[in-house]
C-alpha cells in the first residue's frame, strides 16, 4: 500500500505564485507519478473537495466541513476505486460532544476540529482496517492531547470492526518531542512512521520557524518498507506549503 499525508493548504488566493490554482498542475503530475493507494488530505476547503472530485477520478472521496452547518474545512480520504471496499465510515468532532457538528474543546482556537474515520476493504487480499484522518488544532496544546486521546480511545472502542489494524494520518500541529505526544507514545502497539522524518512544514520554502508536524502512525500487523517525503518544486511553486509524506506499507495476514 502506498499511502499519503498531505496538508493542501486552504485556498484564500493568499499565497501569490503558490495559490493553490498554480499548484494543482503539479499536484495531479505528483499524484499521476506516485500512484498512491490512500491519500488523507487536510485544509480542504468545499471549492477545493470539489476540484479533487473531479479531478482524481480514479478515487473514491469521503469527508465532511467541520463546521456547524458542514461547511468549512474537511479532512478527505481519498482511496483507489479499484482496489479498496469502503465498509463504514463517520466523522466525529474533536470535543466533549463529538457527534454535534461544530463542536469544540474549550481551550482552543475558534477553529472546529474533525476526524474522518473509514473502514476499508482489500478487495484482492479480503484485509479489513481503519484509516483516521485529523488535523490537531493550531493553538490550543491541551486540545491537541484532548484530540489525540479521543481518537485512539475512539478507535480501540468503535463498535463496528473494533479490532481492525489503524493507520492514522494528518498535521497534528506538534513536534514529535511535545509533551501532547505523551498519548501516541503511552499507547500500546502504535508504531509512528513519521518521527524521523524530518521538517514537512516549509512553508513554501520560506517558513521562519520549519517544523515537523506531519504524522502517520500504524497499529497492527504493518510494517513499513520505506518513508519519505513528495520535496517537488519548480521555479519557487511548491506542491504546498507542508511535504506530503509518503509510506510505503505491507501487512501480515493473520
Amino acid at each position: 500500500m502506498r499511502f499519503v499525508t498531505f496538508n493542501l493548504r486552504c485556498d484564500y488566493q493568499q499565497d501569490g505564485i503558490n495559490c493553490f490554482c498554480y499548484r494543482q498542475p503539479m499536484i495531479l503530475r505528483v499524484i499521476e507519478r506516485e500512484k498512491p493507494d490512500i491519500l488523507c488530505f487536510q485544509e480542504v476547503l468545499p471549492h477545493m473537495a470539489r476540484w479533487l472530485k473531479e479531478s482524481l477520478s480514479d478515487y473514491y472521496l469521503i469527508g465532511c466541513g467541520r463546521g456547524e452547518a458542514l461547511d468549512g474545512e474537511q479532512g478527505t480520504i481519498a482511496f483507489r476505486k479499484d482496489r479498496y471496499q469502503l465498509l463504514a465510515m463517520s466523522t466525529f468532532w474533536l470535543s466533549e460532544m463529538p457527534t454535534v457538528p461544530g463542536s469544540r474543546y474549550p481551550d482552543q482556537s475558534v477553529c472546529p476540529r474533525t476526524c474522518t474515520d473509514a473502514v476499508l476493504m482489500d478487495e484482492n487480499s479480503g484485509f479489513v482496517f481503519r484509516v483516521m484522518n485529523t488535523h490537531l488544532d493550531h493553538e490550543g496544546v491541551k486540545a491537541r492531547e484532548y484530540g489525540i486521546r479521543q481518537i485512539l480511545r475512539q478507535a480501540d472502542t468503535e463498535p463496528f470492526f473494533s479490532n481492525a489494524p489503524l493507520i492514522l494520518a494528518g498535521d497534528f500541529n506538534a513536534e514529535p518531542d511535545s509533551p501532547e505526544m505523551k498519548p501516541l507514545l503511552e499507547h500500546t502497539g502504535l508504531t509512528i512512521l513519521t518521527r524521523n522524518i524530518g521538517v514537512t512544514y516549509h512553508g513554501y520554502g520560506h517558513a521562519e520557524h520549519p517544523t515537523q508536524i506531519d504524522y502517520i502512525v500504524l497499529q497492527g500487523p504493518f510494517y513499513c518498507i520505506g518513508i519519505r517525503k513528495w520535496t517537488d518544486e519548480e521555479n519557487g511553486v511548491y506542491l504546498s506549503d507542508h511535504y506530503p509524506v509518503c509510506a510505503e506499507i505491507r501487512w501480515d495476514l493473520l
